[in-house]
């Protein structure tokens, strides 16, 4: 097993190797595993793809975000602007019905509410949005409506997950109730705990996914 000062090490390497990371922009600390990143990314998705390259780090236990976006002069956006650039995106974004979601810009901060009829809708709303120019930040607070029996939506993630991680799949535990998921159990890596996520979130039917999956 790696020491934590192994980890820091593998860690801010990850974050070197990620073109999207700036390394001066995020520090690195770790304890039994935990790794913490903090420091100021000069966007949002530097933030987010910061968070993920510590994932990728094998034998890292759970990652902390401590980080504050601070948008260099160049990049701050009005919120009027945002607004209206979110709005042209749902526009041309396919599969997902533009009056389904209400949008709201506070000092970059996006926070997107509505209802959709799928669990993958509402991420490609928040997937579209996050890269954005002057974006400090997203909330997503949209809704899925829709629904299945119970047993039919934990037999649907059950098949997804012996299709698309089917090691890891002998070693999860799917409970489901009002169309909340709950994943329990332990996986090898983030890639695995990732990929059971997913295959929970494209089951129809589902409005959320509680993830208390272990890695390790």
């Amino acid at each position: 097993m790696k020491t934590d000062q192994q980890l820091q090490h593998d860690v801010e390497e990850e974050l070197a190797w990620d073109p999207a990371v700036t390394v001066t922009d995020v520090g690195v600390e770790v304890k039994e595993r935990i790794v913490t990143l903090s420091g100021h990314p000069s966007s949002y998705a530097e933030k987010l793809a910061a968070e993920k390259a510590a994932q990728r780090v094998a034998g890292v236990k759970a990652v902390v975000v401590d980080m504050n976006v601070r948008l260099p002069n160049g990049a701050v956006r009005t919120d009027e602007d945002i607004a209206n650039s979110i709005r042209s995106i749902l526009k041309w974004t396919v599969g997902v019905p533009e009056s389904s979601v209400q949008v709201q810009v506070e000092k970059g901060w996006i926070t997107l509410r509505g209802d959709v009829d799928w669990a993958y809708q509402r991420q490609v709303v928040a997937r579209a949005v996050r890269h954005m120019r002057g974006v400090t930040g997203v909330s997503n607070l949209i809704e899925v409506g829709g629904g299945l029996a119970a047993q039919d939506i934990g037999k649907k993630i059950g098949q997804a997950l012996q299709r698309h991680a089917e090691r890891e799949a002998n070693h999860i535990r799917v409970t489901e109730h009002e169309g909340i998921v709950t994943l329990t159990g332990n996986v090898g890596s983030y890639a695995e705990r990732s990929a059971a996520r997913g295959a929970a979130w494209s089951a129809p039917g589902v409005h959320a996914v509680v993830d208390n999956l272990t890695v390790g």
